[in-house]
């Protein structure tokens, strides 16, 4: 991310090396582009610079009464809170906006589905529900979403979001009411919501057709693969050992014995490992990693239910199985369609799903992405849509996303924002190809 900046690095694949220039006021530039043409009024867009200057200084929780108090103290705070919970603006406007000029600074690789909990002691915030949390081993009442990040192999920046509803929000005329659910928002189970997070933009936007990477949010993954071919949208899922797959090369092990695991797969085929090298995720300059990969040709799952489906007439596509440590089990599974392109493309595509999860974890909370406080369906988009400008401030800016102990405290080095990079432009040495021909 903007280390590279910083050291003269390149700070996407295909742009060179870029200068280092002096500081300028990033967030100014920002809010240029990407509010001004969405908002009319002047006190609008004051209002929209005084929230995400707000997130940028406020140390711990990004509560609307710390960030009225950052930037014009208590007179403030009633404004900040009708910009952001009760106002008219268009979010969905604003994040175009974002992800086109992210575009053209850095040239994105893939979009990344980041899944993020948002932990609520109350039980009147917008969505909340009680839900397992896998990472904790147990329930835990909070909100659910899907955030949307454009991403290369030196930064990520998240571009679009998606708020799951459970059933009981969705069907409750006085829970709809009272967070101001529009009545075109309707039940979705998180595989769906997951997909719709992308899918939206994707297909609303004038963006680019990159892949999607992802995690399976569910055990159907089947139907996941489904919605994004429908969408003509290139896939690489990652899923469980546990799934369920059919072997299609008649030259493997398991061939015709039915739906097997991917994790039975791996093991039958792990003679044919290969090493394949990748970058390090917010690793040094020229830090690469190495794993062991292995590519099967697998019958697609169909959707639906493990039990009630069958696979057949279903499209191939190709099953990667990667091990970090070479006696010991994978370390992850995929599943995707874009079977013309090389293994270890993939591989990397994959490992992009690492950076967007580290530069989440550094930046997220810093910008307040998790720290909406209202109550209202509206007011949560528009805040984190503000949010995600914060971060784009900080990756796009030439602050260093892992800095010193001076922290977040002057502006640092800006680069410039360039004409929109096209897709056509030559790669850059190992850059992973824009645009992939998934298989049916």
């Amino acid at each position: 991310m903007s280390r590279a900046v910083m050291s003269g690095r390149a700070a996407g694949p295909g742009l060179g090396r870029l200068e280092v220039v002096e500081p300028t006021d990033t967030v100014t530039e920002l809010l240029a582009a990407l509010i001004s043409p969405v908002l009319r009024r002047r006190d609008q867009r004051r209002r929209a610079e005084q929230y995400v200057r707000g997130l940028l200084s406020v140390d711990g929780r990004k509560s609307v009464r710390r960030i009225a108090s950052s930037v014009g103290g208590g007179a403030a705070e009633q404004g900040l809170h009708h910009f952001v919970a009760h106002s008219t603006w268009e979010w969905n406007a604003t994040r175009e906006r974002l992800a086109r000029h992210v575009q053209g600074v850095m040239p994105p690789q893939a979009w990344v589905v980041q899944p993020v909990s948002i932990p609520k002691v109350g039980v009147h915030s917008v969505g909340v529900h009680r839900r397992f949390v896998p990472h904790l081993g147990q329930a835990d009442s909070g909100q659910q979403a899907f955030g949307v990040w454009f991403a290369a192999e030196d930064m990520s920046v998240p571009v679009s979001w998606r708020l799951h509803l459970p059933g009981d929000w969705v069907h409750d005329e006085e829970h709809r009411r009272r967070a101001d659910i529009p009545d075109s928002v309707v039940e979705e189970t998180l595989e769906e919501c997951a997909s719709a997070s992308v899918l939206g933009a994707v297909l609303g936007w004038r963006v680019p057709r990159v892949p999607v990477v992802m995690s399976a949010a569910g055990p159907d993954a089947g139907g996941t693969m489904q919605r994004h071919r429908a969408a003509g949208q290139p896939l690489l899922l990652r899923v469980s050992g546990t799934t369920g797959l059919t072997v299609a090369d008649p030259s493997m092990p398991g061939h015709g014995a039915g739906r097997v695991s991917a994790h039975r797969i791996a093991a039958s085929v792990r003679a044919l490992r290969r090493p394949v090298g990748w970058p390090v995720p917010g690793g040094a300059p020229g830090e690469t990693g190495r794993s062991l990969v292995v590519a099967a040709r697998v019958v697609l799952p169909a959707p639906g239910p493990r039990a009630a489906r069958t696979d057949a007439g279903q499209p191939t596509g190709l099953l990667l199985a990667e091990w970090h440590d070479p006696d010991g089990p994978p370390a992850g599974f995929w599943l995707t369609e874009m079977a013309d392109t090389p293994v270890p493309a993939l591989v990397r595509l994959a490992r992009l799903a690492e950076r967007v999860a580290g530069d989440f974890a550094t930046l997220g909370d810093r910008v307040g992405l998790r720290d909406f406080e209202g109550r209202s369906f509206t007011g949560w988009h528009r805040h984190v849509t503000l949010a995600s400008i914060a971060y784009a401030a900080i990756a796009l800016g030439g602050r260093d996303p892992w800095p010193g102990p001076e922290g977040l405290g002057g502006p640092g080095p800006s680069v410039g924002f360039g004409a929109p990079v096209g897709l056509s432009e030559p790669t850059g040495p190992g850059r992973v190809e824009a645009v992939f021909a998934p298989t049916g």
